[in-house]
């Protein structure tokens, strides 16, 4: 199993962005093994739901933040773990009782961020995730954006989280649908993006506050431009779900999904407008809490709808 690894390291247009030259490490230290190891294999997920003491307890190398990276040798991937968030801390201590212990085998320079809307504001996992690409990047020169549902835990560590050539799904074979891929296009749970790759699409839309739909989305802007999805062997990229309870999906969310092809250069990284109420760099992640005008973002659409369902 053999693929073309993407190393993007183009400069920030931010002006807020940290100087990345002392943070990563030095030239001289020796490659790091290839992470792609034989010795790599099926991971002990555990589902215990730990006190948050024992799980930074566990997790005494991860600094502040939620940031790893190898001590003694240089890689080349620069990771950040976007995880959007809304009421599920047993989750999350599950997910990180697990993930930290996970990516500390690859040896790759990551950070984990969780991105969560404020309580008044409906949900909006794509959006969230814009907001974790902006935000994470302003703070290291990340090259690599994974971007990971918090009920979702890899069981195998050949699951490389790292990123190709191609836009990478992860979560190929999830144990919720009998490790087997629920349809070809399918591009949610996990997935993996370069800079260039996301920048490319223009992110994820903002218009999906509920549940689904921002996935199907994304995997139309991707085949618009001509970018693939990838993925490893379901007998590599397999998923333990945690249970949890899921919205129907809207009526309303089929409608902006028919128009992808029409506002997806309008609709996203370019458009998005957010404040930052607090970013928290914790022990195990990085925090970052933010707000939006719900009625600012969705109505130019709703303007548009007709017009876009017309041409559609």
């Amino acid at each position: 199993m053999t693929f073309k690894l993407m190393s993007l390291f183009g400069e920030s247009s931010s002006k807020n962005e940290l100087d990345v030259s002392k943070s990563v490490p030095p030239s001289d230290f020796p490659p790091c093994q290839d992470v792609l190891s034989d010795s790599a294999g099926p991971f002990p997920v555990t589902k215990e739901v730990l006190s948050w003491e024992v799980i930074k307890a566990l997790n005494k190398y991860v600094e502040t933040g939620g940031r790893h990276r190898p001590a003694n040798c240089s890689t080349p991937h620069r990771v950040a773990i976007i995880v959007p968030y809304r009421d599920r801390e047993i989750h999350l201590k599950i997910f990180l009782t697990n993930l930290h212990i996970f990516l500390q085998e690859q040896n790759i320079d990551y950070g984990l961020f969780v991105v969560e809307l404020a309580p008044e504001v409906p949900f909006n996992r794509a959006l969230l995730l814009n907001v974790g690409y902006l935000e994470s990047s302003k703070l290291y020169n990340y090259n690599c954006f994974i971007f990971h549902d918090v009920d979702l835990i890899p069981e195998d560590g050949r699951n490389l989280y790292i990123c190709a050539d191609e836009p990478r799904h992860m979560s190929v074979a999830v144990d919720k649908f009998h490790y087997k891929l629920p349809y070809p296009s399918l591009f949610g749970g996990v997935s993996a993006m370069t800079k260039e790759q996301f920048e490319t699409v223009n992110g994820y839309s903002n218009l999906y506050f509920s549940w689904g739909g921002e996935d199907d989305d994304m995997a139309k802007r991707l085949a618009l431009q001509n970018l693939n999805i990838i993925r490893f062997p379901p007998e590599i990229a397999r998923y333990k779900m945690i249970a949890h309870i899921r919205e129907d999906l809207k009526p309303e969310i089929m409608d902006i999904l028919k128009t992808t092809k029409h506002r997806y250069k309008l609709d996203g990284l370019n458009s998005l407008r957010y404040t930052v109420l607090k970013l928290e760099k914790r022990k195990l992640y990085t925090w970052i809490l933010v707000t939006v005008n719900q009625t600012e973002i969705s109505e130019p659409f709703i303007h548009q709808k007709k017009q876009f369902l017309q041409i559609h």
